[in-house]
C-alpha cells in the first residue's frame, strides 16, 4: 500500500502548464459554457474587471465548463467588498487577494455560493479584530460551534464543502480546513489550504490552514484554536520532519497561480487540477531534538468501539521502572494526534493503560502503539465519588510527570515562548517549603512605550523591588516595549505557562499565586486581575491606571491598590479614588465578595518610597477560592472561555455572566448574549448523588437531575487549564438565551 501511494503521489512533481491561459484559451476550454463566461466578463464592474479576468484565466478546466455568470459575478463582487472593507486592507497586497481571497474554492470540494451566508455569519464575530491574525483566530474559536460542526472520522466524505460539513455536523481535517478558509475569505482574510500526503513517520496525511499576516504566511489547525495565536498546533513537531521535494513527505500549499506542481489529493489521487507550492522548508526549523539513542513512541488508546479515549498511560522497562507517563488523546483531537514519549532505542518496554498491557520491542523506528480497552471500560460512564477521586489523582499524576519533563527546558533557558513572543524571566526562592507548597509572586515591571534599554532597566529594578520571608518571587521581562506591554493577548498564555512551570518544578501551591506590578506593571494588574481572576489568590496594583477595564470580575479575587496622592500623570490618583468608590459600592451590594484594600499615599508621588510593599504583605493573607458560590464574569477584549467553574463555547467581548449556587440549586442571574454554557461541578460543591437544579433568576427550571461524574470530564478539565486544583468531575451543558 505504501509503495502504491508513493507511485501515485510522485506524479505531483510532473510539470503543469507553465504560463497563464489567455482569456481566449479559457473561452475555448469552456465549450458550450462560453457565453456564461463572456457575460461575466462583460457585466463585471470596471473596478472588479482585473479580478474577474484573473479568475477566468486561472479557474480549473472543469469549472470553466460548469459555473455560470451569476455565480462568478456574485463571488467577485463579495470578495472585493470584503477585502476593501477590512481594517487590514492595506496590509494585503493585490497579488495575495487574487490568490487567497478571490477564489471560490480551495481544492476539489463541491462548488457553492458560500460567501454571502458565511459573510453575514462571520462579520459580527470579527468586529473587534484589527489584523488578519486576530480575525482568523477569532473565527477558528467561534465559527465551528456557531455552525455546529466538529471533527470526526465518521464524516460522509473527506472533501466536503462548507454546507456539506454543516449538514453533516462533522468533518475531517480537510473539510474543517475548507470551512475555516471560506469563513476567513468571507471577511477579507487571505487564507489557503495546506497539507501533507504522508507524514514523514508514515502516520497518514493531514490538512490545515495558512493565514496571511504581517507580510508572511502563518499556520493554524482548523477547529484547533490555540488562544489568540497562530503558528501553534499539535502537528508542529510532526511537520518539522517534512522533506522538501519529496512527493510523499513534503508539505504543499494550494495556489491558483501558474506553478509546476499540483496539490496531491490523497482522497482523489488522479485529480491534478489543484496547483500547489512546496512550503516544507518553512516548517523545518521547528524540528525537536530527541535524546541520542532514543526513539519516539506514539500511543493511542481506543475503547471497544474504536473511539480514542483520554486516559492515563504508563511506559515501563522490563524491570518495571517507569520511563514515561501521560494522557492519551480522545476524539476531540485530530486522528494523527497521539501521546508521544521517547524511550531508549533497542529496549523492550511495557505500555499500560487502564489495565491493558502491551510489550513493545523498540527497533529504531518511530512506532505507533495501539491499545484497545475492554468493553467494560468507558470514560463516559458514570462513576462513584471514590472512583472519581482515584481517577482524578491518577490522571493528574500522569499529566504532571509528562509535563514536568517537557517544562524543565523552559525553566533552564530562562525564557518562555508563545506565538513568536519571548518572555525572559528571573526568580528567587525565599524560605523553606511550607505545608501545601510555596507561594508564587509574579511581579511586573514598569516602563512601556519606551526604548528597550529603558524597559530593561525597569525589569532589573523589579527583580529586587519587593521582598518576602517565604515564596518564589519571579520578575518576567515583557515580550514587547509597547505602552500596553502587560495586557496584550499573549500575556495570558505566557503567565499560564509560567504558573504551571512553577507548580511543576518549584513546589508552588497553585492556590497561593499572587500578581503585582508597578507603574505600567500596575496597568497590567488592573487589566489581568479581573480577566484571569481564577488563576490568582490575590492581586496588588501599584501606581498604575486602569484604561477601560472594570472591576466586576474581582468578585472572588482580593484586590489591593496603592497609588501616590500626588501621582497626577494619566490621572492615576483620580482613578485610584474612583476605583475605591467602585469597590466599596460593589462590596456593599455583595458583602461576601470584592475584598479590597485601597491605600492612597497622599504625600507621595509616583514613587511611594516602598510604602506599596504593604500590598504584597496584604496579598499573602489570602488563598485562592476556585469554587466560589457566586461568579461575576465580565469578558475583556482579550477573551477567556473558562472562568472558575464556568465555560462558554463562544466568548463575546464585554459579555457579562452572573451565576450563583446555594446547596443543590444553581441560579443564572445574568447570561448576556445567547450562549452554550458549561457548568462544572464536583463533590466539594454539591452532592452529586442527589439531583441538581439549574434555574434562571425568575425561577424557570433549565435542568433538574443527577449529574454523573465522568472520567472524560476530569480529563477534559485537566487538559484545558493544566491546573490540578481546577479539575472537575461532572458537567451540565445548557443552551441559553439572553438572560
Amino acid at each position: 500500500m505504501r509503495i502504491g501511494l508513493a507511485l501515485v503521489l510522485s506524479l505531483c512533481l510532473l510539470p503543469m502548464v507553465a504560463q497563464a491561459r489567455s482569456l481566449d484559451a479559457s473561452f475555448v476550454l469552456a465549450g458550450h459554457n462560453r457565453p456564461q463566461l463572456e457575460r461575466a466578463l462583460a457585466d463585471v464592474p470596471p473596478d472588479q474587471r482585473r479580478g474577474m479576468t484573473w479568475l477566468l484565466q486561472h479557474m480549473p478546466e472543469g469549472d470553466l465548463r460548469t459555473l455560470d455568470a451569476a455565480f462568478l459575478l456574485e463571488n467577485v463582487d463579495l470578495a472585493y467588498g470584503a477585502w476593501r472593507r477590512a481594517p487590514w486592507h492595506d496590509d494585503v497586497p493585490e497579488s495575495v487577494f487574487l490568490d487567497s481571497i478571490l477564489p471560490y474554492a480551495s481544492i476539489n470540494e463541491r462548488r457553492e455560493a458560500w460567501r454571502r451566508p458565511l459573510g453575514e455569519l462571520c462579520r459580527p464575530l470579527v468586529d473587534l479584530a484589527h489584523t488578519t491574525a486576530q480575525a482568523a483566530t477569532m473565527l477558528n474559536k467561534t465559527v465551528f460551534p456557531e455552525v455546529g460542526v466538529k471533527y470526526s472520522t465518521q464524516r460522509p466524505k473527506p472533501d466536503q464543502s462548507p454546507q456539506e460539513s454543516i449538514d453533516a455536523g462533522m468533518a475531517s481535517c480537510t473539510g474543517l480546513s475548507v470551512l475555516l478558509i471560506d469563513a476567513c475569505r468571507s471577511v477579507g482574510v487571505p487564507a489557503r489550504f495546506v497539507g501533507t500526503p504522508l507524514w514523514s513517520d508514515g502516520s497518514g496525511n493531514h490538512s490545515w490552514v495558512e493565514i496571511w499576516h504581517d507580510g508572511d504566511w502563518h499556520f493554524t489547525g482548523a477547529a484547533e484554536p490555540t488562544g489568540d495565536n497562530l503558528d501553534k498546533a499539535w502537528f508542529a513537531a510532526r511537520a518539522a520532519g517534512a522533506v522538501e521535494g519529496d512527493p510523499n513527505n513534503a508539505i504543499f500549499a494550494v495556489t491558483w497561480r501558474d506553478v509546476p506542481l499540483h496539490f496531491p489529493l490523497v482522497w482523489l489521487p488522479e485529480d491534478r487540477s489543484v496547483g500547489a507550492v512546496d512550503v516544507s522548508s518553512r516548517y523545518a526549523p521547528e524540528v525537536p531534538t530527541i535524546p541520542q539513542g532514543h526513539v519516539r513512541l506514539r500511543i493511542r488508546v481506543r475503547d471497544a468501539d474504536g473511539f480514542r479515549q483520554a486516559t492515563e498511560v504508563k511506559v515501563l522497562d522490563i524491570d518495571d521502572v517507569e520511563l514515561a507517563r501521560g494522557l492519551s488523546r480522545d476524539e476531540r483531537c485530530d486522528a494523527n494526534d497521539h501521546l508521544e514519549v521517547t524511550v531508549p532505542n533497542g529496549a523492550q518496554v511495557q505500555v499500560q493503560a487502564r489495565g491493558v498491557h502491551r510489550t513493545v520491542m523498540v527497533d529504531g523506528d518511530e512506532q505507533l502503539v495501539d491499545l484497545r480497552l475492554p468493553s467494560h471500560v468507558n470514560p463516559e460512564r458514570p462513576c462513584s465519588k471514590a472512583e472519581a477521586a482515584a481517577i482524578k489523582g491518577r490522571l493528574c499524576e500522569a499529566w504532571a510527570d509528562h509535563e514536568r519533563a517537557l517544562r524543565r527546558a523552559h525553566m533552564e533557558s530562562g525564557v518562555l515562548e508563545f506565538d513568536g513572543y519571548r518572555m525572559p524571566f528571573e526568580y528567587t526562592v525565599h524560605g523553606d517549603v511550607p505545608q501545601g507548597g510555596r507561594s508564587l509572586y509574579i511581579s511586573m515591571h514598569g516602563g512601556g512605550g519606551a526604548p528597550k534599554e529603558v524597559n530593561d532597566r525597569q525589569w532589573r529594578n523589579q527583580l529586587t523591588l519587593y521582598s518576602m520571608d517565604e515564596g518564589v518571587y519571579v520578575a518576567p521581562r515583557a515580550p514587547t516595549d509597547t505602552w500596553n506591554l502587560w495586557h496584550q493577548a499573549h500575556i495570558d498564555p505566557l503567565f499560564d505557562m509560567l504558573i504551571q512551570n512553577m507548580v511543576l518544578l518549584e513546589q508552588v501551591n497553585p492556590n497561593r499565586v499572587y500578581l503585582t506590578g508597578f507603574s505600567a506593571g500596575g496597568d497590567g494588574v488592573f487589566q489581568l486581575a479581573p480577566r484571569m481572576a481564577d488563576r490568582f489568590a490575590a492581586a496588588a496594583m501599584m501606581a498604575g491606571h486602569p484604561n477601560e477595564t472594570k472591576p466586576d470580575g474581582l468578585r472572588n479575587l482580593p484586590f489591593s491598590l496603592h497609588v501616590g496622592g500626588k501621582d497626577k500623570a494619566y490621572e492615576r490618583n483620580a482613578h485610584a479614588r474612583r476605583w475605591k468608590t467602585l469597590l466599596d459600592d460593589l462590596q456593599k451590594a455583595d458583602p461576601q465578595g470584592y475584598a479590597h484594600d485601597v491605600q492612597i499615599h497622599e504625600t507621595k508621588g509616583h514613587w511611594m518610597d516602598r510604602k506599596d510593599a504593604a500590598g504584597v504583605r496584604w496579598m499573602a493573607q489570602h488563598t485562592r477560592e476556585l469554587r466560589p458560590t457566586r461568579i461575576v464574569w465580565l469578558q475583556d477584549d482579550v477573551l477567556q472561555d473558562r472562568f472558575y467553574w464556568l465555560k462558554v463555547d463562544q466568548p463575546v467581548a464585554r459579555d457579562r455572566v452572573v451565576v450563583e449556587r446555594a446547596g443543590q440549586v444553581i441560579t443564572i442571574a445574568q447570561a448576556g448574549a445567547p450562549k452554550r454554557l458549561h457548568i462544572r461541578l464536583d463533590d466539594a460543591m454539591v452532592d452529586l448523588d442527589r439531583p441538581v437544579v439549574v434555574q434562571t433568576i425568575d425561577g424557570t427550571v433549565l435542568f433538574e437531575g443527577v449529574v454523573a461524574r465522568r472520567e472524560a470530564v476530569i480529563a477534559r478539565t485537566l487538559e484545558e487549564r493544566g491546573d490540578p486544583e481546577a479539575v472537575f468531575t461532572a458537567e451540565i451543558i445548557l443552551s441559553l438565551p439572553s438572560i
